[in-house]
């Protein structure tokens, strides 16, 4: 069994390792990249100051407060990107899908070990663009140990818990030729649930509960409300128990639909 353990790990870390060599081939969409971001927490630091202009607090939000929000948000964005549409998409057109299929390994763990690959390269990537709300836009990155901890438990349940919720909407791409239209619905309703843009707080107060509680934004906005102090430290038991229910629903979700869906997959290439 131990074997067996080490055998698999070593399946699934290489999996992981294939996406930090594939993005550093690309260095242009780096720099591309930077400079987009940049100009992205620009707009969204002068939106945030004017609509403060004439007033002290929203929500009980000051305006310090909210700007350090959206910078982090735009930092840690990629907890809340997820490729798993276009990447079942690609395999359905190019035939790569049946050969996943065929290997004697878990196909939903090679993705999420996949994912993990992604996210740890993006977020590398994004240590200049934190470089660049420090010294541009005065963010002051938290300091509160405590508050990392927190940050980072709510983070892996949320990313694992959004990893689920993706893979059952990309199960929707076997009944499907073509995913553009369900990955581009999908990416807009994450940048807007996942809290990227608004803080949650500041939505009203049926609504801002409903999408509180949702997996889009479980990854982002919910970690994140440690960081800023918009959730308290004594709340994070709660939190943490809140985001282990949905990442359990999620997973026990996507392995019924995906078995379903699968028996449906109609291949274009290969």
């Amino acid at each position: 069994m131990i074997q067996t353990a080490r055998r698999d790990l070593s399946i699934y870390t290489a999996f992981a390792a294939m996406f930090p060599n594939m993005f550093m081939a690309y260095q242009l969409w780096f720099w591309i990249g930077l400079v987009l971001n940049t100009i992205g927490m620009a707009i969204l630091v002068f939106f945030w100051r004017a609509i403060y202009a004439e007033t002290n607090s929203i929500a009980q939000l000051s305006l310090q407060q909210t700007l350090t929000y959206i910078l982090l948000a735009q930092i840690f964005m990629p907890l809340a990107s997820m490729d798993l549409i276009w990447e079942f998409g690609s395999s359905l057109r190019e035939g790569a899908i049946i050969h996943h299929l065929l290997r004697p390994i878990n196909f939903q763990a090679m993705y999420y070990s996949q994912s993990i690959g992604v996210l740890l390269t993006r977020m590398v990537m994004q240590i200049p663009i934190a470089i660049v709300a420090m010294l541009l836009f005065g963010l002051k990155i938290p300091t509160d140990i405590a508050a990392w901890g927190a940050f980072i438990v709510s983070a892996a349940l949320g990313f694992t818990t959004l990893f689920f919720f993706h893979w059952c909407i990309s199960c929707l791409t076997f009944y499907t030729t073509e995913v553009w239209g369900l990955g581009v619905l999908i990416e807009g309703l994450t940048i807007f649930l996942s809290g990227s843009l608004v803080p949650l707080a500041m939505m009203p107060g049926w609504l801002g509960k409903l999408v509180a509680n949702i997996p889009f934004a479980q990854a982002l906005a919910v970690p994140i409300n440690f960081l800023t102090g918009i959730t308290p430290l004594s709340a994070a038991p709660h939190t943490w128990l809140n985001q282990l229910i949905w990442l359990c629903v999620m997973w026990v979700a996507s392995i019924f639909i995906f078995r379903v869906a699968v028996q449906k997959i109609t291949v274009q290439g290969g």
